[in-house]
């Protein structure tokens, strides 16, 4: 186990020299923008769906920055932090568009302004940091006991629990246990209602607003009601076991391992390929590389909290797996290909969250100690 170990970190390492080469001149380039996908040309562009000034709304606006912060944490290089505050100030805009703030605010600020704090202390930061967990503990029904997603229906989508690690950190920061109640109480609610006997999760759930009952479920980016969106499980694995690292409480631990072991099951037999919804027809085969990153990196916290190698092993193999599909060239500005947003747009492509986990995951088996979340 030794000798595997080693083997592992000696390749993760390699794959790290080869990021930060990409985002050494990623940092240096990129400007003025929230780097989404590419154009043909292999150059990030932002998101094509809000237009405008509501695109600073867009929900993956934090990811670039959580990557310059990783990667100041690995490296302690000054040019990823000030790439990173640039992304973070240009995120102010989005707090005065009140009707298109959401659950999301837990990605957005939590990826940008509180590692901002952490590193450099800056009181700005911490302020944005607390007013995106305000606007998201604001989000409680308090009948339903869950953070509604949006600002229209009564909605809770498994992606959630990726926002509410910014509540836990709000509480351990302002000493005030209202926002780990919160966090809590959507975490229970999640594993009530998204969490299936057999170990997947629905994605989207619908709710009565006046009591703790779940009336409905929505296919959301799967590709039919009832299925299982690859992406979903990797936030179901990912999300409850950082619940379990914030709280302590076994039950969220538990949850992460069934759906880790639902996940690995239906991934083994594809050659630890990941398609874009698991119960989605043999063809087209599409394949989503953004769950699989992600997944890993829930997968190796597993293995961190329980000492259970199985978890790393199956980390390391769909990590292996995709690696075909990583460009490191000087050609290109985003690394992984082959992610899918959902099933129904039946496209594959780099997505900034793609590479976001991936080079997570790689930093994780690296040795780097630093949980942005």
């Amino acid at each position: 186990m030794q000798n595997n170990n080693r083997n592992v970190s000696k390749w993760a390492d390699g794959i790290f020299r080869k990021i930060e080469c990409k985002y050494r001149r990623n940092a240096q380039n990129i400007k003025g923008i929230f780097p989404y996908t590419a154009d043909k040309d292999g150059r990030f562009t932002e998101q094509p769906f809000l237009k405008g000034r509501a695109g600073v709304q867009w929900w993956t606006n934090g990811f670039y920055a959580g990557i310059m912060w990783l990667l100041y944490s690995k490296t302690g290089d000054g040019l990823y932090k000030c790439a990173a505050k640039e992304q973070e100030k240009m995120l102010d805009d989005a707090f005065v568009i009140y009707d298109e703030l959401n659950h999301d605010v837990g990605f957005m600020w939590g990826l940008s302004s509180k590692p901002s704090y952490i590193f450099d202390k800056d009181e700005t930061s911490r302020a944005r940091a607390l007013i995106a967990a305000n606007i998201l503990a604001g989000r409680l029904n308090v009948k339903g006991k869950y953070l509604r997603a949006w600002n229209h229906g009564d909605y809770t989508i498994i992606d959630c629990m990726m926002n509410i690690p910014l509540l836990y950190w709000a509480s351990k920061e302002t000493n005030d246990e209202r926002f780990k109640f919160i966090a809590e109480l959507h975490a229970d609610s999640t594993f009530k209602h998204h969490l299936r006997e057999n170990g997947s999760v629905a994605h989207i759930i619908v709710h009565d607003p006046l009591r703790d009952a779940a009336i409905g479920t929505l296919a959301g980016q799967g590709c039919a009601e009832g299925s299982a969106w690859s992406r979903g499980q990797a936030w179901g694995i990912y999300g409850f076991i950082l619940s379990y690292i914030h709280t302590g409480k076994k039950r969220y631990l538990d949850a992460a391992i069934r759906i880790a072991d639902y996940f690995i099951e239906h991934t083994k037999a594809r050659a630890w390929r990941v398609p874009v919804d698991f119960c989605q027809p043999d063809h087209p085969n599409y394949i989503d590389n953004s769950a699989a990153v992600c997944a890993a990196c829930g997968m190796i916290e597993i293995t961190g909290a329980t000492g259970d190698p199985h978890y790393l092993e199956a980390a390391v193999r769909i990590l292996k797996a995709l690696e075909c599909d990583c460009d490191f060239s000087d050609d290109t500005e985003p690394i992984l290909n082959n992610c899918a947003a959902s099933y129904a747009e039946n496209r594959q492509l780099p997505l900034i969250y793609g590479d976001f986990f991936l080079i997570e995951a790689i930093l994780k088996l690296c040795g780097n100690e630093f949980l942005i979340w």
